[in-house]
């Protein structure tokens, strides 16, 4: 097909970048250290490290890590939140010539087994809080080196010694564990200091990152993403960016509300990488479903630009404090992981004067390969246009081109791509075309402009009587009641009509009523839309980055059905 959608990019905005620029990741990302040496890259409750700290402290643990006999391509696990240590423990694996494997902290101790196996990672990175679920597994696992952190350790003095004894003895947020052999976070860096640190030759086709999947789909598995594929991404998102920070003069230094896990790849990319590329401060908020924290921190700066979740978002405008803060710098609000709903953006919008700008990408694309233009001033309900070097197919079940307008699956062909899934061959060969493109599971449609529309997940269609029906839609619906604080759509047995539609609610108050919420969705959708089943909750299953779990609620309704 041709690239029609480059004719609908914002003026600047190139229809390819040069991913060659650089011979690796660390390359860019030593060149911002050196740059930009003086400027704060990272603050955490008011303690800020700067660029120039960061380079000194990621080439010690480089250092550190080449000293316990680790070589290139071994590959080292980080199990953190939003800590300081985070991007230091990140740089010193890539400076080291090793392979950064992100793990979600909040894994069971079977799933961080799982992966610790399946990447066949030598050494862990972890802060204390999680490690009596590595205690669990440990010897289980190929891992034979342990760093340990602590929360307070990088606030420095008194600060960090307070922090430290409120989340150990206050909130209980340490459980007891033992690991023998292990080493303080601190105690490496500090030995790193005085160790040679030898640097060796990073290739471009040389494995960065192995970014798992969240498991939602099945067993998770570890998109390969080589150097060349994360600086692909990068650099895409920092031309698709500027429109949006051009359209208004900024004051101060770029800043990113880094609210979203360091360790997925939205983050990952949106956050941490771009944020330095570009001379931002990442201001890290480690717990944001704590609304009341999170805003009190919010309102500490002018920032320029927020990504976050539909989850996030709307938490944010349902609370009564959120409207009060300074959104005078506010760029660009960049929405992804899940579907924005309509309702949410438009909110957040009259509160910000910021639009949503929703995008889309996934752990095998490194992060995003769509998104809307970040100088939009209005909610475009789609996913917007393939990015730079990002070329985009919708195919029907047979692996054909469908026509614009026509449902299909998404398919992806561009550097941003993973290698494949790691040592996974079979798996890969599942997903990608023989030309190329990666097979995502999304169904969309693309419009004439090049405009592409999520209607969902595969295998979250719901089959009604013969018609295809997607969550997606009915959540929207729901989401426009005035009662309806979050809703989640799934599809449950039906002898009748094959499925049927449940609606799961979070309601404002316990005055609105199922038959209500019922006939609500019956104005606004065709009979065999309507759900047959509605529920209300006080809470829905999530992934760790807020996004809503259909299927453990799917599996929960037929358990209750059945009983």
């Amino acid at each position: 097909m041709e690239r029609i959608w480059t004719k609908a990019y914002p003026s600047g905005v190139p229809d390819n970048v040069d991913v060659n620029q650089y011979s690796s990741l660390v390359d860019l990302i030593e060149e911002s250290f050196s740059k930009y040496a003086d400027k704060n890259a990272y603050v955490l409750m008011d303690k800020a490290l700067t660029y120039g700290e960061l380079d000194r402290k990621s080439l010690a643990m480089a250092a550190y890590l080449q000293s316990l006999g680790l070589q290139k391509g071994d590959r080292v696990a980080i199990m953190m939140p939003n800590v300081l240590q985070y991007p230091v423990a990140l740089a010193g694996i890539l400076r080291a010539g090793l392979i950064a494997v992100n793990v979600n902290p909040l894994y069971t101790a079977r799933e961080l087994e799982h992966q610790l196996n399946d990447s066949g990672s030598k050494a862990i990175i972890i802060l204390e809080n999680f490690a009596a679920t590595l205690q669990e597994v440990l010897a289980r696992t190929p891992v034979k080196h342990t760093l340990v952190a602590s929360i307070g350790e990088m606030l420095g003095g008194l600060k960090g010694t307070m922090v430290n004894f409120v989340v150990r003895r206050v909130k209980k947020g340490v459980p007891p564990f033992s690991l023998p052999g292990s080493v303080a976070f601190k105690q490496a860096l500090a030995a790193g200091r005085n160790m040679r640190f030898s640097k060796p030759e990073i290739a471009s086709n040389d494995v960065a990152v192995l970014q798992y999947t969240g498991g939602t789909t099945g067993v998770s598995k570890g998109a390969t993403l080589l150097h060349s594929t994360v600086i692909a991404n990068l650099l895409s998102s920092e031309a698709w960016m500027q429109p949006g920070l051009n359209r208004k003069p900024t004051s101060g230094q770029l800043t990113f509300i880094c609210a979203l896990p360091l360790y997925h790849v939205f983050a990952f990319i949106t956050c941490s990488l771009l944020s330095m590329r570009t001379g931002g401060v990442n201001i890290l908020i480690p717990n944001p479903r704590d609304l009341d924290s999170t805003i009190k921190e919010l309102g500490k700066y002018k920032f320029h630009v927020f990504p976050g979740v539909n989850t996030l978002f709307n938490g944010l405008n349902n609370h009564p404090e959120f409207a009060k803060l300074d959104f005078s710098q506010l760029r660009i609000a960049n929405g992804g992981g899940m579907a924005v709903q309509e309702a949410v953006a438009k909110r957040w919008l009259e509160i910000t004067g910021c639009a949503i700008c929703e995008g889309y990408g996934l752990s095998e694309t490194s992060s995003g390969v769509t998104c809307n233009p970040t100088d939009s001033d209005a909610f475009s309900g789609t996913i917007g246009l393939p990015m730079p070097n990002v070329d985009i197919r919708i195919l029907d079940d047979a692996g054909k081109e469908v026509a614009l307008g026509e449902p299909g699956e998404i398919a992806i062909k561009g550097p941003q791509v993973m290698d494949g899934y790691w040592q996974q061959p079979e798996e890969t060969a599942e997903v990608m075309t023989k030309d190329g493109y990666f097979k995502s599971g999304d169904v969309g449609v693309m419009d004439e402009k090049g405009f592409t529309k999520i209607v969902d997940r595969k295998k979250d269609m719901i089959l009604v009587s013969g018609f295809n029906v997607f969550p997606n839609e009915i959540e929207g619906v729901a989401a426009n009641h005035p009662g309806i604080l979050e809703s989640a759509v799934v599809g449950v047995p039906d002898p009748k009509g094959g499925e049927a539609v449940m609606l799961f609610a979070i309601r404002k108050d316990d005055s609105l009523t199922e038959k209500e919420l019922r006939e609500f969705c019956g104005k606004n959708l065709t009979g065999y839309k309507k759900p047959k089943y509605v529920e209300f909750r006080e809470d829905l299953p999530r992934t760790n980055v807020g996004k809503i779990l259909r299927r453990e609620l799917r599996d929960e309704a037929i358990k209750n059905m059945n009983s």
